[in-house]
């Protein structure tokens, strides 16, 4: 599911570095994101007492609350994999929320009242290392156990 987390995160970073207001901000911030490294932590739940359907719209309720919505065309899951849904949104991570961290949710339906939740963080990382990627995953994870019926993970 990486197919454009460096493009995203570094338009991203491109938009706080202009909102910075000194001419050549989002150039500046652009042209140093393409070259930072990232942050990227995984987290898998699986969610029971539920359908894959029902679960993919109260992921969906809560992450568009979170965050701004990303689009998911081109984002293909691996072969023999049928996901329910893949949710993306861009949130603010790291200190004083100033880092964009981009989360994708994917939801594949096991069985029909069973759901496998993969929560995906990814975040550019400077020379003082946040793990933003990693924190707003484990976050998002945390918030969906609550959010959704019996988690195991």
């Amino acid at each position: 599911m990486t197919d454009d987390e460096d493009l995203i995160l570094t338009e991203a970073l491109g938009a706080v570095g202009a909102s910075g207001g000194g001419s050549g901000g989002r150039f500046g911030a652009k042209f140093a994101a393409r070259r930072l490294k990232k942050n990227v932590h995984e987290v898998e739940l699986t969610v029971e007492g539920v359908s894959p359907a029902e679960a993919a719209g109260r992921t969906a309720d809560l992450l568009l609350r979170m965050g701004t919505p990303v689009r998911t065309a081109g984002v293909q899951p691996p072969d023999g994999v049928r996901v329910v849904r893949v949710v993306r949104v861009l949130v603010g991570g790291g200190f004083g929320n100033m880092n964009p961290v981009l989360v994708t949710v994917t939801l594949t339906g096991t069985g029909q009242e069973t759901t496998e939740v993969r929560v995906r963080g990814a975040a550019k990382e400077g020379l003082i290392k946040q793990r933003a990627g990693e924190k707003t995953a484990r976050q998002v994870a945390t918030l969906l156990t609550q959010h959704l019926p019996t988690p195991r993970g």
